[in-house]
């Protein structure tokens, strides 16, 4: 009946709320405006569009402040603390009995209150994913307490201190920040939104009587999926009882729990240890012997056999008949989704014998950490471990060198390769950095971390100064929208053939690689000193990364630009000391070719060439015209000496 009330009061108030508010809001829209509060200088400032936003957007102002009166201004400094009870009477009451309310009752600064939570007049529902209250901010809102670092966590114990981080690592963390599954449970799925009350207090949602009720909200059939017997007993000590599920699963380290008591590994031993065991595949003879030594010195020497074979019964003779693969994704969840995306995987799901996996790379029982010097996946032996399949020769190598001459040839022979195999550099890229360990997609994939749009982030995890310039640069999709295509780091540097930027081939080449796309400035190019120059094999000539940069190429009206007008100067003085304003005036890629750009120089070219080649052509004529009267005089002279010869003697 009293909520009828209110809401009947709150229908008859609507049309005079938006004129209440705004008479509010009058002055409290003004940031300025503050009170003192115990010594404290406090805000008064309400953000209008934000309350129209909020989920109290048809409350006005003296719903919950209602010692105001709007008609009766200014109203009392100090007014009456809002009750949010009058319309939310069960959650208060559930908070002034929880460990928030009695601590805010005893008057702990910290202790929150609705609006720590909520806010104040930017309420939004819980179903807004902008909402403080959505499930996926539930974690990071309680964290604001408690976790390391906070007021509140010098007050717990240190195992209290590190809740959200057990949590976000926990199966149901995974599940909210890594899968975005929003039916996993978040903070208040276990301690309930307002009622939180310590787990001694009988009425507590994670009290020891009430924790499998908690758990069962989500885990309903419990008892037909789980497994029945554990450690080698009936994980039921009582039937249909199910025991406390904090006993086995920390409340906050949330994991998948395994069982090995009841098949120890010396069973297992009795008959893998005969090298002889084999069983018959597809009518060929597969060795089922287990090298123990090796696997105790594995990575997996901390398991047991049933973890990882897991499909196992005592109903079976032997026990692990008909056991089928190894799921390595119970541990290894995100590597195996990642492989079953991948090329490698897609193909070995469609049946292709030549595809690797997971015991391929890593082995069966002899499982090595990538740490270990004789891993296969330790960062120098990677491309030997590639190199099995990719290397030329090989039946996979020669479908994949039919466009790519020799991969891991070329790999070696590259910068990263010499860094790698010749100076010992453990840092250098290797296959796995460019085209990840489990997830290798073909370049045309847009998921692919070769692919043209994602490459250069791929190259960000060792070259990121260079990567944050190439992204500010005329290059970098995010600054220039066009349907053409625009280079990316293996354009310039190729994929596996990558070499040193400061030797003669690179320097040489460039002029090639920028002339792809720039065919017209690179045919200038050679029309100036620095082109010929090149062009007669110098290497030390300027090339175009040396004016226009190499990965922070901008345009010249960019003052960050090597060849705008307060760094041109500079520029130039990297090869001539003595440049000054009028040197750097030189129209480096002007040519005679281009009538638009070069007027002057087109028609002073051809007036030149008119001129010369009327003049070569002029005496040309005048000099075959000439020809016949010369050869005619000269027979004359000829003729007058004999004469005067004859005459003489």
């Amino acid at each position: 009946m009293k909520k009828f009330l209110l809401l009947l009061l709150l229908g008859s108030t609507v049309f005079a709320q938006s004129k209440d508010d705004q008479v509010c809001l009058d002055c409290h829209n003004d940031k300025t405006l503050t009170t003192n509060r115990n010594g404290k200088e406090v805000s008064l400032f309400v953000n209008g569009k934000s309350f129209a936003g909020s989920v109290h957007e048809e409350i006005s102002c003296t719903g919950c402040h209602s010692d105001v009166d709007p008609s009766n201004l200014p109203h009392e400094e100090k007014l009456q603390k809002v009750s949010c009870a009058t319309c939310h009477e069960q959650p208060v009451a559930h908070y002034e009995r929880s460990l928030h309310g009695q601590a805010f009752k005893k008057g702990k600064s910290l202790a929150p209150t609705c609006a720590t939570c909520h806010g104040k007049h930017d309420i939004l529902s819980s179903k807004n994913t902008r909402a403080r209250t959505y499930v996926m901010n539930i974690p990071s809102l309680c964290g604001q307490c408690h976790k390391d670092g906070t007021p509140v966590s010098g007050l717990s114990t240190v195992s209290e201190r590190k809740v959200l981080n057990e949590y976000s690592e926990s199966i149901h963390g995974e599940g909210l920040f890594k899968r975005g599954l929003i039916v996993t449970a978040v903070c208040t799925s276990c301690h309930t939104s307002h009622d939180i009350l310590p787990h001694e207090n009988q009425f507590s949602s994670i009290n020891r009587n009430n924790i499998v009720k908690t758990c069962l909200q989500c885990h309903r059939q419990i008892e037909t999926v789980h497994q029945k017997v554990i450690n080698g007993k009936l994980w039921e000590n009582q039937p249909h009882k199910v025991p406390v599920c904090i006993e086995c699963h920390a409340p906050h380290k949330v994991r998948r729990v395994f069982y090995n008591d009841s098949y120890p590994d010396d069973l297992c031993m009795k008959c893998h240890s005969n090298q002889d065991l084999y069983k018959v595949v597809d009518g060929k003879k597969v060795s089922l012997f287990v090298n123990i030594t090796e696997f105790k010195g594995s990575a997996h020497t901390v398991n047991n056999c049933v973890k990882c074979h897991t499909n196992v019964s005592q109903a079976k003779n032997p026990i692990c008949k008909t056991s089928g693969k190894v799921d390595c994704s119970i541990c290894h969840q995100s590597q195996v989704e990642d492989y079953n995306i991948s090329i490698h995987g897609q193909k070995h799901y469609g049946g292709d014998t030549k595809a690797p996996y997971c015991t391929d790379c890593h082995s069966k029982h002899n499982v090595q950490e990538k740490k270990a010097v004789n891993s296969p996946t330790f960062a120098r032996n990677v491309p030997e471990l590639c190199g099995r399949c990719h290397r030329e020769g090989k039946n996979i190598g020669l479908a994949i060198d039919e466009h790519n001459n020799g991969i891991v040839t070329s790999y070696r022979e590259s910068i990263h390769g010499k860094g790698l195999l010749q100076s010992g550099l453990m840092v250098t890229a290797t296959c796995v950095d460019c085209h990840s360990s489990h997830r290798e997609l073909p370049f045309k994939d847009s998921r692919s971390t070769v692919n043209k749009n994602n490459i250069a982030a791929t190259c960000a995890q060792c070259h990121l100064g260079i990567y944050e310039k190439f992204k500010e640069s005329v290059h970098s999709p995010t600054v220039t929208k066009t349907d053409k295509k625009l280079p990316t780091c293996n354009d310039c540097h190729f994929s596996h053939e990558i070499g040193r930027v400061d030797q003669q081939d690179f320097r040489q080449g460039i002029i090639q690689q920028c002339g792809k796309c720039h065919n017209e400035v690179a045919e200038t190019y050679f029309d100036t000193f620095h082109g010929k120059v090149t062009k007669l094999g110098s290497s030390g000539a300027a090339k175009c990364y040396d004016c226009h940069g190499s990965h922070e190429i901008l345009p010249s009206t960019n003052p960050k630009s090597t060849l705008s007008r307060n760094k041109i100067i500079q520029t130039c003085q990297k090869c001539h000391p003595n440049s000054n304003r009028k040197f750097v005036g030189y129209l480096t890629h002007a040519t005679h070719h281009d009538k638009e750009r070069y007027p002057y120089l087109f028609y002073t070219f051809w007036a030149m060439v008119t001129l010369l080649t009327g003049t070569f052509i002029f005496f040309g004529i005048h000099t075959i015209l000439w020809f016949p009267r010369a050869m005619k005089e000269r027979k004359r002279l000829r003729e007058k000496i004999k004469e005067s010869e004859e005459t003489h003697e």
